[in-house]
């Protein structure tokens, strides 16, 4: 597997185009080294830290590799013309959910990273797009991208090298994760998998747990369709 060199991005809460709402989805790439703690990169801001941010969803990374995959299915539409489209902190060629598994472990500079969960899109990113339903189309393509946790504090710089130093449960790639919460939604067998993953965020483990235990899966709407 190649060592990807990354573009960093950080950018600010603000308000939404025409709406009253914050968001830190817009980013912008970075020229300088940042610090990066369990926080996220430094200069970088969430604006629902209920849904976003924290210590389990510090970075934010996505495929560069996807952009070409969306110009083909939705034309050059702005958001794809350079990396931060999708809110992204770390964009990188050639690493994708199939390549990256739940609990691998990073070095990027002087930091330590590992991946704690996939990514859930919501509504935001129909309203960055102008693409009514932009987070069901990325939801269900399973181009979501994913999440670190930062287990060492450190320096990261634009054209740094990420480079994986661990991999403690290879079979659980994110594309497995994907498949088993949002296609085989009910198969018991990968629920008991997911629900006894503790490198998996506890936040998704949970999912898999209330699963099995009502037999049902949660509905979506609210984070994918957003306000009315």
């Amino acid at each position: 597997m190649p060592n990807p060199s990354v573009t960093l991005l950080t950018g600010r809460a603000a308000p939404l185009t025409g709406r009253d709402i914050l968001s830190g989805i817009a980013k912008t790439p970075v020229d300088r080294p940042l610090s990066l703690g369990p926080g996220g990169l430094e200069g970088d801001e969430q604006a629902d830290l209920r849904v976003h941010g924290g210590v389990e969803k510090a970075v934010h990374h996505y495929p560069l590799d996807h952009y070409a995959l969306w110009r083909a299915e939705l034309g050059d539409l702005p958001p794809l013309r350079a990396p931060g489209g999708f809110g992204e902190n770390i964009s990188a060629a050639g690493l994708t959910e199939a390549d990256v598994a739940v609990g691998d472990v990073f070095r990027l500079g002087s930091a330590i990273l590992q991946v704690s969960q996939g990514r859930q899109p919501c509504w935001k990113l129909s309203h960055r797009f102008a693409v009514p339903d932009m987070a069901r189309r990325v939801q269900q393509s399973g181009r979501t991208g994913w999440y670190y946790r930062v287990l060492q504090s450190g320096t990261v710089a634009p054209g740094d090298l990420l480079e994986r130093i661990e991999r403690p449960v290879p079979e659980w790639s994110l594309h497995r994760l994907w498949h088993a919460l949002y296609v085989d939604r009910l198969n018991r067998a990968e629920l008991e998998g997911i629900a006894a993953l503790d490198l998996l965020a506890e936040g998704w483990r949970k999912y898999a747990v209330r699963r099995l235990e009502s037999g049902r899966v949660e509905d979506w709407s609210n984070r994918l369709d957003g306000p009315a």
